[in-house]
């Protein structure tokens, strides 16, 4: 990484990433706490309502408000010093974790959010493997030490042990639960104090030099400091320093401590990933790497977000800038089918709100809005054909049968469905024989989402039923032994959104049996989204 040429200044400055955690370990919070440190909003929501912070910015789906957790990805783009941040919340939910892949493909770090009474949890260990594969530098933020935490080293070492991964500490936490007063800043020798009173006021810094600082006792009562000495010192010994390298490369992460609730650790962090973080990265095409300070612009649509505002039937592709220099009104070939498009409406995020973007640099997020010719996979390019690579679509593990349940609109909702299967929310199989239509999810809640979306942005009542089918597999191989095959088993044999064709399964066994009697014959579980 380090080898490169230096990038154009206004490319250089970008950093763009996501944050990832298990559900509740407080990334909303996080999330509106660099909107505030960053200038974009006043006074930051909460999830859960309260009078007047009722409303946060990242989570506008109506179920989302009304339960409290983030389903859909959001961007945002905002300044802070020098940095231009392009922040891409995921969904936390176990749920939605296909959108959350998608989502750490158009980013060049992620920050994990870690809670600190419960450590590494369940989807938290996921999420970091996808990282992992995309070889992501990680930054750590151990939430919530204002509540009861565990002990400092145990969290690290948990850290260490389940991910695989070398924590350096940024931070040392100050007491825990009602006790904790701040942390100490091991990178910049900084007393951090935490005012409890009001939580959007930014923590004051004090600075010392060093542990010894005979200051240090105005500040942390006398038993507290004897421990932060002794434990400080310790971690000198026995973890490894911060290291840039080892971090951009993926081995290493450093961690802070905070609480994000009170705004506590979260400007830190945040220097952390404006000084330490990587800039925009090369993106990988199946033809050549794409470098960002190329002057051509290019770009590849990660997420596709349907009827952002129910009044107007609109559709947003999101969409990574990976190269040049993008000015609004420019005509970009649309790799996929081969047409020009010109970009003359593209908006930058603010959450919820939007705003036109006249400009965008390699590493940026753009909202492209289009009536359904933008994808997930899709390139634009500025006449070149490239295809981005590694952004996955995975087989569903759940199938239901949909219906509506006011006949006459049958119609409406094919279309409904293949508005969802375009944004990657579900996968719509149509069986060859019969009518209707199979609808697959990664998780039991998203049949929920669908439901209740299909409801307010459509109108139509439907309801979900179980399927004879338990998996999907695509089907590949020489055309003609694809057609035999799919002749012979016609009443397993359905087609996706795309129209490629697809082996509905009833059990593993089935599975088992196409593989041993056709061996031309691939079944995969994946498939990558390129044009």
């Amino acid at each position: 990484m380090e080898n490169r040429a230096s990038l154009p200044p206004e490319i250089a400055r970008r950093r763009t990433f996501a944050i990832i955690a298990h559900p509740d370990a407080g990334k909303t919070t996080l999330t509106e706490k660099f909107l505030l440190f960053g200038g974009a909003i006043q006074m930051a929501g909460q999830v859960r309502a309260k009078g007047e912070a009722r409303r946060t910015r990242s989570d506008f789906m109506k179920m989302e408000q009304d339960r409290g957790i983030s389903v859909s990805a959001s961007a945002m783009s905002f300044e802070y010093g020098q940095f231009r941040f392009n922040l891409v919340d995921t969904p936390g939910h176990s749920d939605f974790s296909e959108d959350t892949y998608r989502t750490l493909t158009a980013v060049d770090a992620a920050i994990m959010v870690i809670d600190g009474a419960k450590g590494v949890e369940s989807q938290t260990r996921k999420l970091f493997e996808v990282c992992r594969m995309r070889d992501l530098p990680i930054l750590t933020f151990c939430n919530k030490m204002d509540r009861e935490a565990r002990e400092t080293f145990e969290i690290i070492d948990e850290i260490q042990e389940n991910l695989a991964i070398d924590v350096a500490p940024a931070s040392w936490p100050i007491g825990s639960g009602r006790d904790f007063i701040g942390c100490y800043d091991m990178l910049n020798d900084r007393l951090e104090l935490m005012d409890r009173a009001d939580r959007n006021k930014v923590a004051e810094s004090i600075k010392i030099e060093g542990l010894d600082d005979p200051q240090l006792a105005e500040h942390v009562p006398a038993d507290m400091l004897e421990k932060l000495r002794e434990e400080v010192e310790m971690a000198r010994e026995l973890l490894p320093a911060f290291d840039r390298a080892r971090f951009l490369e993926g081995s290493m992460t450093p961690i802070w401590f905070g609480s994000a609730i009170n705004s506590f650790g979260v400007r830190e962090l945040m220097n952390g990933i404006g000084a330490f973080g990587p800039e925009p990265q090369p993106q990988k095409a199946a033809e050549r790497p794409v470098e960002p300070e190329e002057n051509r612009v290019t770009g590849f649509v990660f997420k596709v977000q349907a009827n952002m505002d129910p009044k107007h039937r609109d559709r947003v592709a999101f969409v990574r800038v990976a190269s040049g220099h993008f000015e609004r009104g420019m005509k970009l070939l649309h790799v996929r089918s081969k047409k020009p498009m010109a970009v003359s409406n593209p908006v930058l995020f603010l959450a919820a709100d939007r705003e036109l973007a006249d400009e965008a640099w390699a590493g940026d997020i753009i909202g492209i809005p289009n009536h359904g010719q933008l994808r997930i996979g899709d390139a634009l390019t500025e006449g070149e054909t490239l295809r981005f690579t590694g952004i996955p679509s995975f087989a569903p593990e759940l199938l239901q049968n949909v219906r509506s349940t006011d006949p006459m609109k049958a119609k409406h909702l094919e279309k409904a469905l293949m508005q969802f299967a375009e944004e990657g929310a579900a996968k719509v199989f149509k069986p060859l024989i019969g009518s209707g239509y199979i609808v697959g999810v990664v998780g039991a809640l998203q049949f929920d989402v669908l439901a209740s979306r299909i409801e307010i942005e459509y109108g139509i009542p439907v309801r979900f039923e179980p399927s004879q089918f338990t998996s999907a597999r695509w089907l590949s191989g020489p055309k003609d032994k694809v057609e035999a095959f799919a002749n012979i088993n016609k009443q397993h044999i359905s087609t996706d959104h795309d129209g490629d064709l697809v082996y509905l399964t009833r059990l593993q066994w089935d599975i088992d049996r196409v593989q041993r009697d056709y061996p031309d014959l691939h079944l995969t579980a994946t498939k990558e989204m390129m044009v």
